[in-house]
């Protein structure tokens, strides 16, 4: 319990991520419990009649309300600054549930190029099938954003960073164009994590979240989730998830719950870690192209904040090799430390060729134009120390 001198309103970032969202059953324990039941049971036919209709507050059943994913989705929500969150079964289901519990047929996205492929092909593929329609842009063209709205545009989507190619883009600006139009503006926010950015205090109306990726922090289970405000979040978004069921399960939410309090410190530590080795890599004759914002040279590197690279850059780099995939895949498999997954945001360094895996499924054509090369390698660089994975990668770069 907090005293009253020191209000929840008044704690820092890393005290939120600590404090925030626990609420004790009574039995007086120190670490979150965790509700693994289905159900709830009511004191009499009348409780759960009013707990049914909303009358009254309380759990009912796990699909839409447990504790301990109450907990993870209010402590994520104190950290990016939003009035709601919902939890929800994997950072794809947080997409889509935003995109059904506000979106209809005959609807319009604008939307960046520069995206996670599952993301495209949900556009492309999926919510094709029922009316809405996808346009892309480049992220950083704010010109291209402005002249893709139509009369029927309800919503901008966009990642920044974005994957694999770390470009970043200005959330206030496109704030300003989605409100003046009328949609909305949503950020995928994985690769920075609140610890970094926040879109909301930039004028977003939605955050998205794989909280696989950073929030968890270790690879131990699937998750996402949306933050935003208590309307569109917290009724229509929550609406989809309570009756359609991509539901977070309580023990993901206490992983992730208990992620979220070490999250800062991960975040500025990976993010040196990924800064000096990216200045490494940019000085090898084997590598022709290093993206990572922390680089004078990365187009956007004004937007990471003079003397704060080594924190605003994050954990994630790419770079490019001559030779197209044999020699990205000969980088790759010469490696002995990084672990060769898909999978981003662990204090473990991984490494992939977004080419064949995260943006796999994409047409040549479509992965030309989001600028996955065959020789582009990927790296989430973990905490192990920085020269051991140098070293790892040298293997296949050569000395």
């Amino acid at each position: 319990m907090q005293d009253d001198d020191a209000p929840e309103a008044s704690w820092g970032f890393a005290t939120r991520a600590l404090r925030t969202g626990h609420d004790r059953t009574g039995e007086g324990e120190h670490c979150e419990a965790i509700f693994t039941t289905s159900s709830f049971v009511f004191a009499d036919a009348a409780e759960a009649a009013a707990r049914f209709s909303g009358d009254a507050p309380g759990n009912i059943y796990s699909r839409f309300t447990n504790p301990t994913v109450r907990a993870f989705e209010t402590r994520l929500a104190a950290l990016e600054g939003g009035a709601a969150c919902v939890a929800t079964a994997s950072g794809m289901s947080a997409i889509l549930a935003t995109c059904m519990g506000l979106l209809q047929a005959g609807d319009h996205i604008v939307s960046s190029r520069s995206l996670f492929g599952s993301t495209t092909m949900l556009f492309d593929k999926y919510l094709a099938r029922f009316g809405v329609e996808t346009s892309y842009v480049d992220l950083t063209d704010f010109g291209a954003w402005a002249r893709a709205l139509r009369a029927n545009t309800r919503l901008l989507f966009l990642e920044t960073p974005s994957n694999p190619l770390t470009e970043m883009a200005e959330i206030a600006p496109l704030a300003d164009l989605a409100r003046a139009h009328g949609c909305l503006l949503a950020v995928d926010n994985c690769f920075s994590t609140p610890a970094l950015q926040r879109p909301l205090e930039h004028g977003a109306d939605l955050v998205i979240h794989s909280a696989t990726k950073y929030l968890d922090g270790q690879g131990r289970a699937v998750g996402g989730a949306v933050v935003g405000d208590a309307k569109r979040v917290g009724e229509d978004v929550f609406g989809v998830v309570r009756t359609a069921g991509p539901s977070m399960s309580p023990f993901n939410a206490w992983l992730f719950h208990k992620g979220l309090e070490t999250l800062e410190l991960r975040m500025e530590a990976q993010s040196r870690n990924a800064d000096a080795l990216a200045r490494r890599l940019a000085d090898h004759p084997a590598v022709s192209q290093v993206h990572y914002p922390g680089l004078a040279t990365h187009p956007q590197h004004h937007l990471v904040g003079e003397g704060a690279q080594q924190r605003l850059g994050g954990g994630i780099l790419s770079f490019e090799v001559e030779g197209g995939r044999e020699a990205a895949w000969r980088v790759i498999d010469a490696t002995r430390l990084c672990s060769i997954t898909a999978n981003l945001g662990d204090v473990k360094t991984t490494i992939t060729h977004p080419a064949t895996t995260t943006h796999g499924r994409l047409s040549a054509e479509a992965r030309a134009a989001a600028g996955i090369e065959e020789g582009l390698i990927r790296v989430a660089v973990g905490l192990e120390t920085v020269g051991d994975i140098e070293a790892d990668l040298l293997r296949g770069l050569g000395s």
